[in-house]
C-alpha cells in the first residue's frame, strides 16, 4: 500500500441510500416527478412518474452519485433534474472527511465487475446487498492525491473517448461506403425484373424442424432465421444453396444479414427459406442483394415479424446477364474484403481503448498513476 493511503470500508467512507419500491398503481403515465427506476439508468426510455411527496433522501438532483444495484450495474453522476429514485438504485453520499465525490464515483465504476463477482446474487437477477457492498476493502489516499488521480482520469478519459469516438466513426464509415457502393450497383443497372420463384426452386417443403431435446448432436449444421443454431447428426441437404429468414426481429431490424449462403451436408428447421439457383454466381448475386435492401413492405406482423413464402415471392428482383452478375460480384467480393479488413482494425483499435481505460484506473487505484502519456485521436 503506498504510502500515506488506507484500507477502509465503503461503509465507512460513504453511505449508501436505498429509493423507494413503488406499487403499480403508485406509477403515473405522466405526473409531477420522474420516477429513475433500473430500466432508465442507463437509457432514456420507458419512464413512469409520480405525484407523491416524500422524504428529501428519496430524491436525487442534478450532481448526486448514484449506484444500480439490481439487474443494470453501475455508478452515475445524475445530471437529469429532480427525480425519485427506485429502491433498486442508491443515492450514495460521500463522507467528505475521507472521499470525494468524483474519486468515489471512479473508484465505484472500476470496481464494479469485481462487487458483482464478490457479492453479487440471485440467479434470474443478479443483486447486490447493502450490507455486502458497504463491507467491501477500498483503497482511500489522501484527499489531495484523489483530487490529482481524479483529474489525471479526466484528462486521459477525455482523450480516450474522443479516440473511442473517431474509431467509431471510421468503422460506420466503412460499413456506409460498402452499402453506398451496393445501392449505386443496384439501382444504376437497367436490368430486367423477375421474382424469386422465377429464377430460383423453392425447396421449403423439404424442410423439418426439430425440437432441441430430439437432436442427436453431431458435427452438421442445424440452421435457423439467422444462420447455425446447433449442430446435429443426420442431414436434408447436400448442395450450394441460399437461405433467407422467414420469421424473427432481425427482418425489420436488420442487425445482421436476413439471407446466407449454405453448402454441404446441413439440416434447416422452418425458420428459414431455402432456395436453388442453377448458377451459384446467381445464388451470390441474389444474396447481396436481397441483404442490401429493405423488405418491411412485405413482413407482416410486427410482434413476431414473418415473411412468409407468397411475399417473398412477390419481391422483384433486378437481374443482369449471368457475365454481369459475375462481374459484379466479383467487385463487390473484393470490396467487402477491404470493408471487412477495415472493421477489424477499427474493432481492435475500439478492444485497445477499453483494455487501455482499464489499465488506466488498475493504475490509479492501486497508487502506481503518475503521469500519462495521453493518446492521440485517430
Amino acid at each position: 500500500m503506498k504510502e500515506g493511503w488506507q484500507l477502509k470500508q465503503l461503509g465507512e467512507v460513504c453511505t449508501f441510500i436505498n429509493g423507494r419500491a413503488y406499487s403499480k398503481n403508485e406509477l403515473l403515465d405522466s405526473g409531477k416527478y420522474p420516477v429513475l427506476r433500473v430500466g432508465n439508468f442507463f437509457t432514456n426510455r420507458g419512464w413512469y412518474y409520480s405525484d407523491l411527496e416524500l422524504d428529501e433522501d428519496k430524491y436525487c438532483e442534478n450532481g448526486d452519485l448514484l449506484y444500480a444495484w439490481s439487474a443494470s450495474f453501475g455508478p452515475r453522476i445524475w445530471n437529469g433534474g429532480k427525480v425519485i429514485y427506485h429502491y433498486h438504485i442508491w443515492k450514495v453520499v460521500p463522507d467528505l472527511n475521507y472521499v470525494t465525490k468524483e474519486y468515489l464515483y471512479q473508484l465505484l465504476e472500476w470496481d464494479t465487475e469485481a462487487i458483482k463477482t464478490a457479492h453479487g446474487t440471485g440467479t434470474t437477477m443478479m443483486h447486490v446487498g447493502k450490507g455486502s457492498i458497504e463491507k467491501r476493502i477500498v483503497p482511500i489516499p489522501p484527499l489531495p492525491e484523489q483530487q490529482r488521480i481524479v483529474s489525471i482520469l479526466d484528462e486521459c478519459f477525455t482523450a480516450i473517448d474522443k479516440a473511442k469516438s473517431n474509431a467509431e466513426q471510421n468503422l460506420k464509415n466503412a460499413k456506409e461506403l460498402f452499402e453506398s457502393y451496393l445501392q449505386g450497383v443496384f439501382e444504376n443497372g437497367d436490368w430486367e425484373t423477375k421474382t424469386l420463384n422465377e429464377i430460383a426452386e423453392n425447396l421449403d417443403s423439404k424442410r423439418v424442424p426439430i425440437t432441441k431435446s430430439k437432436r442427436d448432436s453431431g458435427d452438421i449444421p442445424y440452421y435457423g432465421a439467422s444462420g447455425i443454431v446447433d449442430y446435429v447428426a443426420d442431414y436434408l441437404f447436400d448442395e450450394d444453396l441460399l437461405c433467407i429468414s422467414e420469421d424473427g426481429a432481425n427482418l425489420l431490424a436488420r442487425t445482421y444479414p436476413i439471407a446466407f449462403s449454405i453448402s454441404g451436408k446441413t439440416w434447416v428447421n422452418n425458420h428459414a427459406h431455402v432456395l436453388k439457383f442453377s448458377e451459384l454466381t446467381t445464388q451470390k448475386f441474389i444474396e447481396t442483394y436481397i441483404n442490401s435492401i429493405r423488405i418491411d413492405e412485405y413482413v407482416s406482423g410486427m410482434a413476431q415479424p414473418k415473411l412468409n413464402q407468397r411475399m417473398l415471392n412477390k419481391i422483384p428482383i433486378p437481374l443482369p446477364t449471368i457475365e454481369e452478375q459475375e462481374a459484379i460480384v466479383d467487385k463487390i467480393d473484393a470490396l467487402q474484403v477491404e470493408t471487412e479488413k477495415l472493421e477489424t482494425i477499427y474493432k481492435q483499435k475500439l478492444d485497445d481503448l477499453d483494455e487501455l481505460k482499464k489499465s488506466v484506473l488498475k493504475k490509479a487505484f492501486s497508487g502506481e498513476l503518475k503521469t500519462i502519456k495521453l493518446i492521440k485521436a485517430v
